[in-house]
């Protein structure tokens, strides 16, 4: 009953929040930290939508993206792939390419979701991973720009990669940039009842990462829109 409250509050908090006010499809993000989904379970439980863990820096590529993948697409839901950015140890651009080869790329047939640059907290070092402002904006915009050149889209419409971060490490670590509002959509981490402050120049959040935990496996998310607006 406690989560069914507080989903409740979390669906309620899409519409006083600065997503659009629309339906709000449900979806979950998983890894290795998940090996066994059930995916028609989790279909049965009325979501649609599921991101998937590819790959990490240049050298890390998830043992459980393939099994995941084919589970999610064979229980019919729209899926893909992220990366977990490590810009301490190579390029934007390495990384994009290392992505793009093991899971990340993207195809308009109404059930891939573009690839995700998973953008945060350093998980062994430094919040910021030793870059300056500056600089991550840079290795930023060399992933992005790899990931565009490869796909041939940018994704204010979902036809590129989007950006995962939360607003405090975004703030931190980049300046607050507003440099990829216009052409990255948008997906904030944010375990709250509402989805707070955005990081600069985005006007909604595409996708709201609002619980780590629930009754389906990962993270729990919610998109800003429609079914058809997802399937877009």
């Amino acid at each position: 009953m406690k989560f069914i409250a507080a989903l409740a509050a979390a669906l309620t908090a899409v519409y006083a929040s600065p997503l659009e006010k629309r339906a709000a499809p449900q979806g979950i993000d998983v890894s290795g930290f998940q090996p066994s989904v059930n995916w028609a379970t989790v279909k049965a439980n009325g979501l649609s939508f599921a991101f998937i863990k590819a790959t990490e820096g240049t050298t890390f590529i998830s043992s459980t993206f393939s099994s995941q993948y084919v589970g999610a697409t064979n229980a019919g839901f729209i899926r893909g792939a992220y990366h977990f950015a490590h810009p301490d140890s190579s390029s934007g651009a390495a990384q994009a390419n290392f992505f793009l080869a093991h899971g990340g790329g993207w195809s308009g047939d109404g059930i891939t979701l573009p690839g995700v640059l998973d953008i945060e907290y350093n998980p062994n070092g430094a919040e910021c991973y030793g870059l300056s402002a500056a600089a991550m904006v840079n290795w930023i915009s060399d992933f992005s720009n790899t990931y565009h050149a490869a796909t041939t889209r940018y994704v204010r419409s979902l036809n590129g990669h989007l950006i995962y971060t939360t607003t405090d490490w975004w703030t931190t670590c980049t300046g607050n940039s507003a440099a990829f509002a216009n052409n990255n959509p948008l997906w904030i981490a944010r375990y709250a009842s509402a989805i707070g402050t955005l990081p600069a120049g985005w006007p909604f959040a595409t996708f709201w990462q609002y619980a780590d935990s629930g009754p389906n496996p990962g993270d729990q998310d919610l998109f800003n829109g429609d079914a058809a607006g997802l399937k877009r």
